[in-house]
C-alpha cells in the first residue's frame, strides 16, 4: 500500500532506534555513550564477539563496520522480523501510536502477484533439479560431472536441468496448480504472437537459480547442452521480479562471507562463481551475463569498499574490465573502488584453478592492480608516444577520464598517480657524456670551482644561471596556474638539479587545480608554501612585473615563452659541446672548425637576460663562451709535433 507524504518521518520521529535495536542486542556498556545516543553491542546479523555494531539514535540509523549491514529503525524491523516494509511500519506505528492509513488496493495487488510470482519461480527450481536426477538430465550431470560439481556443489547452488521439450516445465507448473499467466510473468514460459500454446522458456540447459539479497528466486541461468545452441548461457528475460542489470549471481552467500572477513570477487560466470567457493572463495559473484552496470556496482560496495574484479583472461574480458573503468570514476568516492585481477590469457577462475590449483588463484588475488593502474593501461597499452601530437592526445584523454571522478582530492591523488606513470614512460636517460679534456663539465654534473673562483658567491651555493631560470619558471607557474597546461610539454623537459626546484616540479606536472586559491591550498598541503615564498623572494623574480602584480597573465606568458626558450638553447648548445669533445682526436679539422664555431654561434645567440626586469646575463653563459674561444684558440684539434 502507498503511505501519504510525510507519514514515515513522522514515524521516524516518535520512536527511538536504540529501543527498537536494544530488542535484540546487548549493549557494550563499556564502548556505549548513551547519553550521546552512540550506542554499540555485538552484530545480530553475523557471528563476532566483539561490539561492532553501531547505532546512533540521532541520526537514526545503524551500521555493522564487520558485516556492513545498515539501515533504519524500519530497515532493521524487517531483517530481525523476517517481514515485509509495509508490515514493519505496522509494527512500528502501533509501538508509536500512530494509526496506519487506508490501505491502497492497487498496491496491495501488486504486492501480493509478486509474492505468487515468486512462488512460481520456487516451483520452478524444485521442478528443475528433480529433472537434473531424471534420466532425461543423464547427459547433464556427465557434464556436471566432467566440470567437478559434484553432488554437494549441486545441492549448494540448487542446480537442475530443463528438459528439451516445448512445454514441459509450463505444464509440470499448470499441474502444480500455478496460474498460467503467473508462469508467463515469471519467464518461465513465452507466450507466441499468434496466441498459440505457451512454450518453455528454457529448453535442454542446466539451470541455475538467481536469487536477490533476500534469499528469493528471481530468475534463471541457463547453459545449453547443444554446443549449435544460439546462445550458450541465457538468462531469464525482464519480469517484475528479476532486472539483470541490478542483480548479482550468489549476492546473499557473498554478502554474508564478505561480513566474515572473505574478499569479495566479481567473477565473470555462474561456473567460475561456483569453481571459487569449492577452492575457498566463499565470497563470489557475478553480473548475469552483462558488463558490470552502475547499479551493480552500488551493490557491489554495499559489501565491500574494494571489490576485487577478477575477468577472463581473453580480449572480451579486459574490454569489459575497460568499460567497468567508466562506469566506476563518476561514483569513486574516498575508500571505495576496485582492484582487477586478470586471467592469463585464454583462462577464467574456474580454467586456473583446475589447472594450477588454489594457490596460484589466491596470488593473483593478492596482486590485484588498483583501478588507475588498468587507466593507465587502457589509454597506452599498444600505442606509440613518438611525437608531441601524440603525447598531447595522452595527456587529454587522462585529464578527460579523471575529470569525472566528483571528489577533487581523490581527483588529485589520481593525477599524480598518472603523472609518475607518464614519467616512467616518457622521461628520457640522456646517456652520460664523456669528458674529453680536463676542466669539461657534463650538464646536470656538480662542478669544481676552480682556485681563483672557490671565494664567489655562485662557487659558495649561489644559484647558477639555469637554477635562476628554474626558479622563474617554477614561480610563475605556482603564481599562474592556468598557463600550467599551456606549457606543460615544457616543464617536463625541465630536469632540475635542486631538490626543491625538482620537487616543485613535480608538484606542478601531478595537480589537477588551475585557480591561484585551489593551487595555494594544494601548495599547504603538500608542505611547499614555504619553497614558493624562498623563490619569490629571490630578487630576480621579485622584481619581474607579473609577479610584483599579479593578474599579469599576458606578461607572464611570454616571460615562461621565453625562458623556457633559452633552456632549450642551452641544452642544444651543451649536447653540441658534447659532441666536439667527441671528435677530438679522431675528426678531421674542417669538420671540427665547424661545429665549434656552430656551438659558440648560438650560444651567442641564446645569450639573453635572465631576470625578469631584462638586466644582467649569467656567469655560467660566459665560461661556457670562454671555453670555445679557447679551445678554438689553441687549436685543439691539431696534433702536436715533437
Amino acid at each position: 500500500m502507498s503511505l501519504p507524504p510525510g507519514f514515515l518521518d513522522e514515524l521516524r520521529t516518535r520512536i527511538s532506534i536504540t529501543d527498537v535495536v536494544g530488542r535484540k542486542v546487548t549493549w557494550d556498556t563499556r564502548k556505549s555513550n548513551q547519553g550521546k545516543g552512540d550506542m554499540w553491542a555485538p552484530c545480530p546479523f553475523h557471528q563476532e564477539k566483539t561490539a561492532s555494531f553501531h547505532v546512533d539514535d540521532r541520526k537514526g540509523f545503524y551500521y555493522c563496520f564487520g558485516c556492513h549491514e545498515k539501515g533504519d529503525a524500519i530497515g532493521f524491523v524487517q531483517a530481525t522480523e523476517n517481514v515485509g516494509f509495509m508490515e514493519a511500519v505496522r509494527l512500528l506505528a502501533g509501538e508509536a501510536g500512530m494509526p496506519m492509513p487506508e490501505r491502497d488496493p492497487r498496491a496491495q495487488e501488486k504486492a501480493d502477484r509478486r509474492t505468487l510470482i515468486a512462488d512460481v519461480t520456487e516451483a520452478a527450481v524444485a521442478y528443475f533439479r528433480l529433472q537434473l536426477q531424471s534420466g532425461a538430465g543423464t547427459d547433464a550431470r556427465d557434464y556436471l560431472d566432467g566440470r567437478g560439481l559434484d553432488t554437494g556443489a549441486r545441492d549448494t547452488f540448487e542446480i537442475g536441468f530443463a528438459p528439451n521439450a516445448r512445454s514441459g516445465t509450463y505444464q509440470a507448473m499448470i499441474e502444480k496448480g500455478h496460474d498460467p499467466e503467473l508462469v508467463i510473468a515469471a519467464g518461465i514460459a513465452t507466450k507466441p504472437d499468434d496466441g498459440g500454446t505457451p512454450y518453455d522458456a528454457f529448453r535442454g540447459r542446466i539451470m541455475f537459480p538467481i536469487r536477490d539479497a533476500r534469499g528469493r528466486c528471481i530468475g534463471f541461468g541457463g547453459r545449453a547442452m547443444d554446443p549449435n545452441a544460439r546462445a550458450k548461457y541465457l538468462n531469464s528475460r525482464e519480469t517484475e521480479l528479476f532486472d539483470k542489470g541490478r542483480a548479482l549471481y550468489n549476492h546473499g552467500p557473498a554478502r554474508e562471507a564478505a561480513g566474515k572477513g572473505h574478499s569479495l570477487i566479481v567473477a565473470e560466470g555462474y561456473m567460475d562463481v561456483i569453481a571459487l567457493q569449492q577452492a575457498g572463495f566463499k565470497g563470489a559473484v557475478a553480473p548475469l551475463g552483462t558488463a558490470i552496470t552502475e547499479d551493480q556496482l552500488k551493490l557491489l560496495w554495499r559489501i565491500t569498499d574494494e571489490p576485487i574484479v577478477a575477468l577472463d583472461g581473453d580480449k572480451a574480458g579486459l574490454r569489459a574490465a575497460m568499460r567497468l573503468i567508466d562506469i566506476a570514476l563518476p561514483l569513486l568516492e574516498p575508500g571505495k573502488t576496485l582492484r582487477f585481477c586478470l586471467m592469463p590469457e585464454g583462462q577464467d577462475p574456474d580454467d586456473l584453478i583446475k589447472a594450477k590449483g588454489r594457490d596460484a588463484m589466491k596470488a593473483l588475488l593478492q596482486g590485484a592492480e588498483p583501478l588507475v593502474k588498468l587507466l593507465w593501461r587502457r589509454e597506452t597499452d599498444g600505442k606509440e608516444f613518438d611525437s608531441p601530437e601524440r603525447k598531447a592526445a595522452l595527456d587529454r584523454s587522462l585529464r578527460q577520464a579523471i575529470s569525472l571522478i566528483p571528489d577533487q582530492s581523490l581527483r588529485h591523488h589520481y593525477g599524480q598517480a598518472l603523472k609518475d606513470l607518464r614519467f616512467d614512460l616518457f622521461r628520457t636517460r640522456r646517456k652520460p657524456q664523456t669528458d674529453f679534456r680536463p676542466g669539461f663539465r657534463p650538464r646536470n654534473a656538480v662542478a669544481t670551482p676552480r682556485p681563483d673562483t672557490q671565494s664567489s658567491a655562485l662557487a659558495a651555493g649561489a644559484l647558477t644561471g639555469t637554477d635562476l631560470r628554474h626558479a622563474l619558471i617554477l614561480a610563475t607557474l605556482c603564481l599562474y596556474p592556468d598557463l600550467i597546461d599551456q606549457f606543460e610539454g615544457q616543464l617536463e623537459r625541465l630536469e632540475p638539479s635542486l631538490p626543491d626546484h625538482a620537487r616543485l616540479t613535480g608538484f606542478l606536472l601531478a595537480t589537477p587545480e588551475r585557480n591561484n586559491a585551489a593551487i595555494k591550498e594544494a601548495l599547504s598541503q603538500a608542505n611547499l608554501s614555504q619553497t614558493l615564498e624562498n623563490l619569490t623572494n629571490l630578487g630576480h623574480v621579485r622584481i619581474a612585473p607579473f609577479v610584483r602584480a599579479p593578474g599579469e597573465t599576458e606578461k607572464a606568458a611570454q616571460c615562461l615563452a621565453e625562458e623556457f626558450a633559452k633552456l632549450s638553447a642551452e641544452r642544444g648548445i651543451e649536447d653540441e659541446m658534447a659532441e666536439a669533445m667527441e671528435d677530438l682526436g679522431h675528426t678531421d679539422e674542417d669538420r671540427l672548425n665547424w661545429r665549434i664555431n656552430h656551438a659558440l654561434q648560438a650560444r651567442q645567440r641564446a645569450q639573453a637576460p635572465v631576470r625578469g626586469d631584462g638586466s644582467g646575463a649569467s656567469d655560467d653563459e660566459s665560461a661556457l663562451s670562454q671555453r670555445l674561444r679557447d679551445l678554438i684558440d689553441g687549436e685543439a684539434w691539431v696534433k702536436k709535433t715533437r
